[in-house]
C-alpha cells in the first residue's frame, strides 16, 4: 500500500495572527465597555420608572385615602382622579372596591400599552360612619416605558456600531504598528537572502535590531563562522587531492605510453598473442587514466572558480563565430545522431573565449546525447539589455522532470538514473558550465516543456 505524502501546510503569518488577536480583543474589550454602558443605562432608566410610579402612588393614597375623599360624591372622585392623569397620557390607572366592581375609570381605558411597567397597592378609605367598616380599594398604575425601550434599543445600535468602528480603527492601527515591528525581521530576511556558498564571509548587521532579535543574530553569525571555515576545509581539501593527483596520474600516463610503444618496437620478437593482450590492457588502462585525469582536471577548475577565480575576458567581435567553432568539433557525433546544428543569432562583447569553447561544447554535446533523432539542434545567442548576451542550447525530446532540472547543475548528478553514457561523462560536465557562467558574473538557465529542453548560460557584461 502506498504510503500518501501529508499535503504541505502554509506557514501563517505572524503579523496576520497578531493582528486577528489584536482585532479580537479589542472588540471584546470595547464589547464589554458597551455592555456595561447599556446595562447601568437600562438600571437608570428602570430606577426612574419605579420612583415615578412611587411618587403618583403617594398622590393615589393621599386621593383615595382621605377623609375628604370618602366624603366628597362618586362623581367628584373620579374628576379627581381625571385631574391627576391630566397631562400623564403615559400612565393607566384602574381602582376596584371591595366587592370587586371597578370604580374607575367607569368603562375599561381601551388605549393599548405595548410594553408597561405595573405597580399594584391597597388603599384602606376611612369609613364614612362610625359603624361602617373601612373600605379597601384595589389600585392598580401602569406606566408606559415604550420611549424608554425605544431609546435603549437605539442606544443598542450606537454602541454596537460604535464597537464595530473601535474595533476597525484599533485593528488597522495595531496591523500598521505590527509591520512596523516586524521591519527589522525583514531586514534580516534580506540579508540572509543575499548570502551564498561565495559570500559566507560576510556578516549580518546587527546594528539597529532590537534587544530580542540581538541573540539570534549573534548566534547566526556564529553559524556563519563555522560554516565558512567548514566551507573553506573542504574547498582546500578538493583543491588538495585534486593536485596531489594530478603528478601519479601523469607518471602513470607515460608509464602506459611508454610501455606501448616499447611493445610496439619488441612486437617482431615476442609471440604475438601476448604482444596483443599486453597491449589490450595497457589501453585499457590508458583509458581509465585518461579519463581520471579528466576528472581530476575538472575538479580543479570547479575548486578554482569557487574561490573566486573570474574569467579572463578579451574583445569578441561574434558569438555565432564561436558557436560554429564548436559546432564543428561536434560535427561528426551529431551525424551519428542524426542530427542538424543551428545558430540563431550573434552578440559581441568581451568574453573569456577558452572558457566559451568549454561551456558550449558541454551544452552542445550535452543536448547531443538527449534530442531525438533527425531533429535540430539550436544554439540561440540573444543580447540583452545592459550588455549582457544569453546563450542557450535548444533540442528537442523528452521533457526533463522538474525535480531533475532543479538539480541540472548540481555536481556529479547525471539526470539518466541508468547512467548510460557513464563511460564518458562523470557528470561535472554543466557543473563546470555554472562555474563558467559564475566566473563572468552571470548564472545558468534551464527549462523543458512541450518537448523543447532549453539549457544555458547568461553572460554579464564585462
Amino acid at each position: 500500500m502506498r504510503d500518501v505524502a501529508p499535503a504541505p501546510v502554509s506557514p501563517r503569518s505572524l503579523r496576520s495572527r497578531l493582528s486577528w488577536w489584536l482585532a479580537v480583543q479589542s472588540f471584546a474589550g470595547l464589547g464589554a465597555v458597551c455592555l456595561v454602558v447599556y446595562l447601568v443605562t437600562a438600571a437608570g432608566f428602570g430606577a426612574r420608572q419605579d420612583d415615578a410610579l412611587r411618587q403618583k402612588e403617594g398622590i393615589l393614597r393621599h386621593l383615595l385615602g382621605s377623609e375628604e375623599g370618602h366624603a366628597a360624591s362618586m362623581s367628584q372622585g373620579r374628576h379627581a382622579l381625571d385631574d391627576f392623569l391630566a397631562g400623564h397620557e403615559n400612565f393607566r390607572l384602574q381602582v376596584t372596591g371591595p366587592d370587586g366592581q371597578q370604580v374607575y375609570p367607569p368603562a375599561p381605558d381601551a388605549r393599548p400599552l405595548a410594553t408597561w411597567r405595573e405597580l399594584r397597592f391597597k388603599v384602606a378609605r376611612a369609613a364614612a360612619a362610625p359603624s361602617q367598616p373601612a373600605a379597601t380599594l384595589q389600585v392598580q398604575l401602569r406606566m408606559d416605558v415604550q420611549p424608554d425601550d425605544l431609546l435603549l434599543g437605539r442606544l443598542a445600535v450606537t454602541l454596537v456600531l460604535a464597537a464595530l468602528a473601535g474595533t476597525v480603527v484599533v485593528s488597522l492601527g495595531g496591523f500598521t504598528l505590527v509591520h512596523l515591528g516586524l521591519a527589522p525581521v525583514r531586514q534580516m530576511a534580506t540579508q540572509t537572502r543575499q548570502l551564498s556558498a561565495s559570500t559566507l564571509h560576510q556578516r549580518l548587521d546587527g546594528t539597529g535590531q532590537p534587544a530580542e532579535l540581538q541573540p539570534l543574530v549573534e548566534q547566526f553569525n556564529a553559524l556563519l563562522g563555522r560554516l565558512e571555515k567548514a566551507y573553506a576545509q573542504m574547498e582546500g581539501f578538493n583543491a588538495d587531492v585534486a593536485h596531489e593527483l594530478c603528478t601519479p596520474l601523469a607518471t602513470l600516463l607515460a608509464s602506459n605510453e611508454l610501455a606501448l610503444r616499447r611493445q610496439g618496437r619488441d612486437h617482431g620478437s615476442q609471440g604475438g598473442g601476448e604482444v596483443a593482450e599486453v597491449a589490450e590492457v595497457l589501453s585499457s588502462n590508458l583509458e581509465e587514466l585518461h579519463r581520471l585525469t579528466g576528472i581530476v582536471s575538472d575538479m580543479l577548475f570547479l575548486s578554482q572558480a569557487d574561490r573566486g577565480a573570474r574569467a579572463r575576458r578579451a574583445p569578441v567581435a561574434s558569438l555565432a563565430a564561436v558557436a560554429t567553432q564548436v559546432a564543428d568539433y561536434h560535427e561528426a557525433a551529431l551525424q551519428d545522431a542524426g542530427l542538424t546544428l543551428q545558430v540563431v543569432g550573434d552578440a559581441a562583447g568581451d568574453f573569456d573565449v577558452p572558457l566559451l569553447y568549454r561551456a558550449l561544447s558541454n551544452l552542445i554535446g550535452n543536448a547531443t546525447r538527449y534530442a531525438a533523432a533527425g531533429s535540430a539542434v539550436r544554439v540561440c545567442i540573444t543580447p540583452l539589455p545592459g550588455g549582457g548576451v544569453q546563450l542557450v542550447v535548444e533540442n528537442t525530446g523528452p521533457d526533463v522532470d522538474p525535480q531533475v532540472l532543479e538539480r541540472l547543475f548540481d555536481r556529479f548528478f547525471r539526470g539518466d538514473t541508468a547512467r548510460s553514457h557513464g563511460q564518458t561523462n562523470h557528470g561535472l560536465g554543466l557543473a563546470i558550465t555554472d562555474a563558467i557562467a559564475r566566473m563572468h558574473g552571470g548564472r545558468t538557465v534551464a527549462t523543458s516543456a512541450g518537448s523543447v529542453t532549453r539549457i544555458g548560460l547568461v553572460l554579464a557584461a564585462g
